[in-house]
């Protein structure tokens, strides 16, 4: 064993010693770089030598070695303080990320509590209201639950709407002049003004999808479009303001006390019951949408809006159905009605979180960054309209202008364009959902190459943003170049300008 011993310590010693010499190495080396005095010993033994002009060039060499080795001092420092600060970042986080974690704690205690008090209150109402005089008798059927109705709201509805009759306002307008219609009377009755490619935009986004989100800096009149439609419908729009603390499908359905017994609805679930009855144009707003993540609440939501068939457009709100329940409820489960639609506005600033692509995929953004000018509007009233007729609208815009094929082949050629340069695909979804956009675009007035040069700009090059736009700047100008030359000059403009404006921001 003393044999292998002696091994053992050499051949490690070969190896730790290795280790020793390149850190004495570095170490020799930095004190070489900067030893003062054997530069001051090399120009002494040179100085006697020197003559008038050598002198200056030896000035020179000086110079340039001190320049050197101060921007080495310096590259150092920059990256000692750069390496500090990414390291309180990264302290600053975590401290952050324990102090959410630590509220969340609080949030659980806080609401076991709640039960808690709840289960109390339940237990002493337990008495019918007749045996004791002292206990109200609205809040003991409350809690007892004792009349079997856990849906009061939509309860209420279905009495409200006994013996309903769907109304036929007999429309008549086209596309085009709901455009002008819808303009005109947020003009003249609510003082907002809109360009009429803005409404064009509206309305072709409201053909192609169920959730629009309209984005952009505070100010510009997000909000006041989605709330404008809604006025002009006759059906003031179900305003949703979305809270930080949204976290599922709870936050706009609501959800079934068991303490009480009874389903805590929510206004939005109350507006989707109400349209289920009608054919009337209905319209929820999710006011700051991504004040939280928009997949944690609205996920379902999505899934079910992308079925093709608007029969499975269904969800579950309890696991059974009792004998009181609301008659359009069905074993539990509602049917979402095609009648409505979901209009979000989003403010891209650091107290919001990013949308995902699996929401923008779904939705189609609009930019509203400018307010309308003011203009002598048309007196126009608020309309009744049918969403039957509405929806055969869209449908016969869609069958009328048909995206062309020439259109269609050079917006292959930018996908493969796109997916060679830019590694970006963007998939058949969004060529389907196009396929709708634009028809819908022409048929309000539009011409086909700006519903396009809209659309890729918003739903495809959009996801440039994901990429590093230092590494693909130097693409970005032969990207113009090919739209130019495939679509004709200047017409993609609001493509071109998207990617030139990326390319500052690199």
């Amino acid at each position: 064993m003393q044999t292998f011993f002696r091994f053992l310590f050499e051949f490690l010693r070969q190896f730790f010693g290795g280790f020793w010499t390149i850190i004495k190495g570095f170490y020799s080396g930095i004190i070489e770089i900067f030893n003062v005095s054997d530069y001051a010993e090399i120009v002494s033994f040179y100085h006697d030598d020197f003559n008038g002009s050598e002198w200056i060039f030896v000035v020179i060499a000086v110079l340039i070695l001190l320049i050197l080795l101060g921007s080495i001092g310096f590259l150092i420092f920059y990256l000692i303080r750069k390496y500090i600060r990414f390291r309180k970042t990264l302290v600053e986080q975590e401290s952050m990320l324990e102090e959410i974690a630590t509220l969340n704690k609080d949030i659980q205690v806080l609401m076991k509590e709640k039960q808690d008090i709840l289960a109390m209150k339940v237990s002493q109402l337990g008495l019918k209201p007749d045996e004791d005089a002292t206990v109200d008798t609205s809040e003991s059927n409350e809690n007892q639950n004792a009349d079997g109705i856990r849906f009061a709201k939509l309860n209420n509805i279905d009495e409200l709407m006994a013996g309903y009759k769907v109304q036929n306002y007999n429309n008549s307008f086209t596309l085009e002049e709901l455009v002008e219609l819808f303009r005109n009377f947020a003009a003249s009755k609510l003082r907002l003004y809109y360009k009429t490619e803005m409404i064009r935009l509206f309305i072709s986004s409201l053909a192609s999808t169920k959730l629009v989100i309209l984005q952009g800096i505070s100010g510009t009149g997000k909000t006041s479009l989605a709330y404008a439609w809604g006025k002009f419908l006759k059906h003031d729009s179900c305003v949703a303001s979305v809270q930080p603390s949204w976290r599922d499908r709870t936050e706009l359905f609501g959800y079934f006390n068991e303490f009480t017994k009874k389903f805590n609805e929510t206004e939005v679930l109350k507006e989707m019951y109400l349209a289920g009855y009608t054919d009337d144009v209905y319209t929820v707003i999710l006011d700051e949408m991504n004040i939280s993540r928009v997949e944690y609440y609205f996920a379902e939501m999505l899934s079910i809006l992308e079925m093709p068939n608007k029969d499975e457009w269904i969800v579950e709100l309890v696991s059974s159905s009792w004998p009181n329940d609301p008659k359009k409820l069905m074993d539990g489960k509602l049917k979402i009605p095609p009648n409505m639609w979901y209009i979000g506005t989003i403010n891209n600033d650091d107290s919001t979180f990013m949308v995902t692509d699996k929401v923008y995929d779904r939705a189609m953004p609009i930019d509203i960054n400018d307010k309308g000018e003011v203009f002598e509007p048309i007196d126009t009233e608020a309309q009744d309209i049918n969403y039957s007729y509405l929806d055969s609208l869209f449908q016969k815009g869609m069958q009328e202008h048909p995206m062309t094929k020439e259109m269609l082949d050079k917006i292959e050629e930018m996908d493969n364009y796109v997916i060679q340069h830019f590694r970006i695909a963007f998939g058949n979804r969004i060529v389907m959902h196009m396929k709708k956009f634009v028809p819908i675009y022409v048929a309000c007035g539009g011409e086909e190459i700006d519903g396009v040069d809209y659309f890729i700009a918003r739903k495809i090059l959009r996801k440039f943003e994901q990429l590093n736009v230092s590494y693909i700047r130097d693409e970005i100008d032969g990207f113009v170049e090919f739209l130019d030359k495939t679509f004709g000059k200047g017409k993609m403009k609001e493509c071109e300008e998207y990617v030139l404006r990326l390319k500052k921001l690199s």
